[in-house]
């Protein structure tokens, strides 16, 4: 959980920073990318929920993060989604240095039915995009994309650094 705005910008940085690569990684035809017929969200509605949820989630909060409405249908450029990820992001940030103080992190909020402290807020922004991520990259993986390293190599890293990958 975060006590100070300082810890959740550092983990911000790195967390953010990698979404956008999984975002850059994307191809037009790779966000029709279903898991299998039987329905799912594709990989370019996975892309634009997370999107979606960085405003949508902390707004509820008392910000004014700028990004694509709940209910905005998902583009079907892959750069467009990479791009307005980007500027919710740097949003995100604007907002909460000129409106909140870390002593503002203990204030609470009705999210979804719950009450939530703005430190829980935050913390769940960062982790509900890591699990789509997770998501994210088996469906990358299907439509042939090469998936970026995110806490560690991916299969192809492996070879750039001149190592074998770990045995499966």
């Amino acid at each position: 959980m975060y006590h100070t705005l300082d810890e959740f910008r550092t983990q911000w940085a790195f967390e953010s920073e990698q979404t956008q690569h999984i975002l850059e990684a994307l191809t037009d035809a790779s966000l029709a990318q279903r898991i299998d017929d039987a329905g799912g969200r594709t990989l370019g509605q996975l892309a634009w929920h997370i999107t979606q949820t960085v405003p949508e989630m902390t707004n509820k909060t008392g910000l004014a993060v700028s990004g694509p409405g709940e209910h905005d249908p998902t583009p079907t450029s892959a750069a467009a989604i990479a791009s307005a990820y980007k500027a919710a992001s740097a949003s995100l940030l604007a907002e909460i240095a000129s409106k909140w103080s870390d002593a503002s992190l203990t204030t609470e909020n009705d999210m979804y039915g719950m009450t939530w402290t703005k430190a829980q807020t935050l913390n769940v922004v960062i982790t509900h995009q890591a699990h789509h991520r997770g998501q994210m990259t088996v469906l990358m993986r299907q439509a042939g994309l090469r998936v970026p390293g995110i806490y560690g190599p991916a299969r192809e890293d492996w070879a750039a650094m001149g190592m074998e990958p770990p045995p499966l």
